[in-house]
Order: structure tokens, then C-alpha cells, then sequence
């Protein structure tokens, strides 16, 4: 699908104040393709700002060593001087957190780039194209319809943007246009050993010890077809790893031997459950609606309000129905 960024390059010409932010609990994608255009801008002499409404996963600090992207705390008045906002990787307003309430208040023009299928009416001018395997991409279109070539910063940004959404080119998102725009961004910069180095292969203690009791609480469900674990609210203090830890720990449900839906249960701090769909043919996306979540239709995500027992019983009673 090509998108027409006419909207977004006049809004780029006709603007000089710009705040970027993405979804809570940012992943490589969200943050990747914030740095990478807020790089972009202020290289157009662009004035930036940016924040997410969450802490940041300290896993992504190489990408911002100086701290550029901030925690947003309400009531953001910091922000009101702005001209523009960019809200990436998501269209919808329960994945922006507290953020939310400064976004509804600002009349200024707004935009939404992203490619998940669930959207809401942000009121923005939506670029959404659900065919992309990353907004890192969407992102890399941008860059180059604003007539500008990625710095070495942006280049790399991008890339863990597209290596983290399709996991590392093992997801059926990955195509060979992926790996084309993969070559394109190392040409230009981007350094894929430094980025696998920093990503998978320097966890924390924390983290380790958290993986061990998600691993050890694994269970199955569906006769085999789904798996399915959990993390309470309390293994954060007792391992010492941090919530955004949790990233990708998903994947150890899909990763057994006929499982077609994984998930990962995950106690909030501030109470409710939030759930991490994935799937190997199942349309998610569709189940996690069900809940007013909503994401790919293979990797979704909803946060409900309730105990762990209940969230698993309703989740995993929609995606019985759903397999049937």
C-alpha cells in the first residue's frame, strides 16, 4: 500500500514546533521511529519535543543516551507551545495513558502514523498502512518525502524499529522488500551487530530471573493448541527486573511444539490485567477487541479490568471460541 504524505509534508513546511510521542510501554518500533524522525526534523531546523506517557524500557537507552525522550506527567503544560503532534505507532487513545488528556485539549494539528488495525478518532490526519511491518518503515517513507536522506542516528533507530516488529526477520511479516529496506538503512548507517548486541544479548539480572518465573508457570490449554503464563504484580520487586522487561516474553507460549495462540498475563501495578496476544493463524486482533484492546491480526494486546483469574477465564474462554 503507498500512502500519500502530502499532508504530512505541508504540515512540516507550515510548522516549526513539532511533539512526537508513542504508546505506553514504548518497544522498539515506537521509540525507534520517534528518535528517527525527531532526528530528521531538527536536522530541517525543527524545534522537538518528545514524550510517552510510561517509563521507558532501559533496554532502548543506547538509542537515546541523552535522554531526549521524556516521561510525560500530567498536566503537560510544557508542552502547549507546540504547533503540531505526532502520535506514532498507535491510533488509539488507551494506549496513550495519561498523555490522552493533554492530546484532547490541544486544538493543533494532529497526526497519526502507524500500521496496527485497530484505530480510533484521535481527531487526526490518520497515515495508516496496515500492510507495513513496521511503522519504522512508514517512518523511512516520511523521511524521504520530505526530500531528506537518513543520518547514520536515524538509520539505525529505523532499523531496530523494523528488526524488533518482525523479530528479527523470523515473523511472517517479513518479506523481501524487509530486508531490502533492512540493506538500505545498514548502508546508511544503521549497525545491526552493535543493535542485536544491546537488544538480546545484555539483559538484565532482573529480567533473567523474571523469564525463569514466566517459564516455570507456563501452561496449556485448548488440548495444546494454546499456552499460555502469567506475571503477578509482585515479581518486579522480588526479582528486581522492571515492567518493560516483560517485552517479547510472549514468545516462549508460541515457541512450543502445536501451540497456535500464545499469551502472557500480566498483573498491573495500578490494578487490571494487561494481555499480549500472538498467533500463528488465529485473527487476534478480533479477541482482543472483544476486550478494547486491538493491535495486528496475528500480535494484539487489551488491558482488562479485573483479577488474574477472571481476566484468564474470559480471555481464554474467547479464544476457545475463537479457534472453534
Amino acid at each position: 500500500m503507498s500512502l500519500d504524505w502530502t499532508p504530512f509534508v505541508d504540515l512540516v513546511r507550515r510548522h516549526r514546533s513539532f511533539l512526537l510521542t508513542t504508546h505506553v510501554r514504548p518497544d522498539g518500533d515506537g521509540l525507534g521511529s520517534m528518535l528517527a524522525l525527531a532526528d530528521t526534523l531538527e536536522a530541517m531546523g525543527k524545534t522537538l519535543h518528545m514524550t510517552v506517557a510510561s517509563e521507558l524500557p532501559p533496554r532502548y537507552d543506547f538509542l537515546d543516551p541523552a535522554h531526549r525522550v521524556k516521561r510525560y506527567s500530567p498536566p503537560g503544560d510544557e508542552y502547549r507551545g507546540v504547533e503540531a503532534v505526532a502520535v506514532l505507532d498507535t491510533g488509539t487513545w488507551n494506549q496513550l495513558g495519561d498523555f490522552g488528556g493533554l492530546l484532547r485539549t490541544l486544538q493543533i494539528p494532529r497526526l497519526v502514523i502507524d500500521h496496527h488495525l485497530t484505530q480510533d478518532d484521535l481527531g487526526a490526519t490518520r497515515l495508516v498502512d496496515t500492510t507495513a511491518e513496521a511503522t519504522g518503515r512508514l517512518i523511512y517513507e516520511a523521511i524521504l518525502a520530505l526530500g531528506q536522506t537518513p543520518s547514520a542516528s536515524a538509520a539505525h533507530s529505523l532499523f531496530v524499529a523494523l528488526a524488533m516488529d518482525t523479530g528479527w526477520f523470523r515473523h511472517p511479516n517479513t518479506r523481501a522488500a524487509t530486508l531490502e529496506l533492512a540493506a538500505r538503512l545498514v548502508e546508511a548507517g544503521a549497525r545491526p551487530t552493535a543493535a542485536y548486541e544491546m537488544l538480546e544479548e545484555q539483559g538484565t539480572l532482573g529480567r533473567l530471573k523474571l523469564i525463569g518465573l514466566v517459564l516455570g508457570r507456563i501452561q496449556m490449554a485448548c488440548e495444546g493448541k494454546v499456552c499460555f503464563t502469567e506475571i503477578h504484580r509482585g515479581d518486579y520487586e522480588a526479582t528486581g527486573a522492571v515492567p518493560q522487561d516483560s517485552e517479547n516474553m510472549i514468545d516462549y507460549t508460541r515457541s512450543v511444539a502445536g501451540v497456535e495462540v500464545g499469551l502472557l498475563f500480566m498483573e498491573q501495578p495500578r490494578g487490571g490485567v494487561k494481555v499480549s496476544f500472538r498467533s500463528r493463524k488465529v485473527d487476534v486482533s478480533r479477541v482482543a477487541e472483544q476486550f478494547n484492546g486491538g493491535g495486528h491480526r496475528l500480535a494484539s494486546g487489551a488491558t482488562l479490568d479485573t483479577t488474574l483469574d477472571e481476566a484468564k477465564r474470559l480471555v481464554l474462554a474467547a479464544i476457545a471460541s475463537a479457534l472453534s
